[in-house]
């Protein structure tokens, strides 16, 4: 090894040493500590002193699942109570917080996609598809774990969303109020099961969500964003829809030949919540794309 190579591992290891702090976890090097031994046999080589882990069983057991419930609930609770207190008041402007709120989610959602991203890549190319998405490694992996939690957690925090909506008194459609509670929901309970697919469900959603908060804080800023990356959006919601559930297909195909670890109750709740999603992205985009040209078309 030469010295620069050493050098390099050093300062990524180095990373992985001090995992638990928030800077590390963004902008450790991945590679070395998911990917390339040499890390892993330089962090056993090293007298740290630093605490083990905690039980990854123990940490899954623990996750407070049933508190989404609690979450959702509470979601649903201030929907129809913010509306109709909203309804005698003046809109708030919120334009400040808005464009850091919509910033901060597109920084973490970037910072996710391209860590699990990176990840996902490894394993499919090196593996192939059927590792990808039967493999369990994703929850527990050096640096997939901590996005994975990271993933589900944000879950919670994402419901802040509509707040903003509401308070502007902006158009609450259907579909914004529905895919939160049911992803907070499906997310919080799959991932103590650690079911397969689960890594393709999260890096898809990371991808997605690192574009659409883009906008959103470009949007909130007052920038002028063309149209046509509003519908790329949508269409990249409709493509992420369509493969869960060619990933739902799979889970259960290889579930009968014992590769998969998953159970049918989460495969059909999952399949229906993602045919549920297509139908009305598909729904979303004709009015508010294709119905809208077609009307601003007959105006004129």
């Amino acid at each position: 090894m030469s010295s620069q190579t050493f050098s390099w591992t050093i300062v990524g290891c180095d990373m992985v040493i001090h995992h638990k702090k928030i800077v590390a976890l963004l902008f450790r090097g991945s590679w070395a500590s998911s990917f390339d031994p040499s890390c892993s046999n330089l962090v056993q080589s090293l007298n740290i002193g630093e605490e083990r882990e905690p039980n990854l069983a123990v940490l899954f057991q623990k996750f407070p699942r049933k508190k989404s419930f609690l979450f959702s609930a509470l979601y649903a609770a201030f929907i129809f109570g913010g509306r109709h207190l909203m309804n005698k008041r003046a809109k708030f402007e919120l334009r400040k917080p808005l464009v850091l709120w919509s910033l901060s989610l597109a920084v973490f959602s970037i910072f996710g996609a391209v860590r699990t991203g990176a990840y996902m890549l490894y394993i499919l190319m090196t593996k192939g598809l059927k590792q990808s998405v039967c493999d369990q490694s994703f929850y527990i992996g050096p640096v997939s774990k901590f996005w994975a939690y990271a993933f589900v957690l944000s879950k919670a925090p994402e419901l802040g969303d509509t707040i903003f909506i509401i308070l502007r008194k902006q158009k609450l459609i259907f579909l914004h109020w529905y895919h939160h509670i049911t992803v907070l929901l499906y997310s919080w309970y799959s991932y103590k099961d650690m079911v397969a697919g689960g890594g393709w469900f999260m890096t898809m959603n990371y991808g997605v969500h690192a574009v659409m908060y883009s906008y959103y804080a470009l949007r909130a800023a007052g920038f002028r964003v063309s149209r046509k990356f509003a519908m790329f959006i949508t269409l990249s919601q409709i493509t992420q829809m369509l493969i869960g559930c060619v990933i739902n297909y799979l889970v259960f195909s290889w579930m009968q030949q014992g590769q998969c670890h998953s159970h049918v109750q989460n495969i059909i709740w999952s399949s229906l919540m993602y045919l549920s999603y297509f139908v009305l992205f598909c729904h979303f985009f004709f009015e508010a794309y294709i119905g809208k040209t077609r009307k601003e078309r007959k105006v004129d």
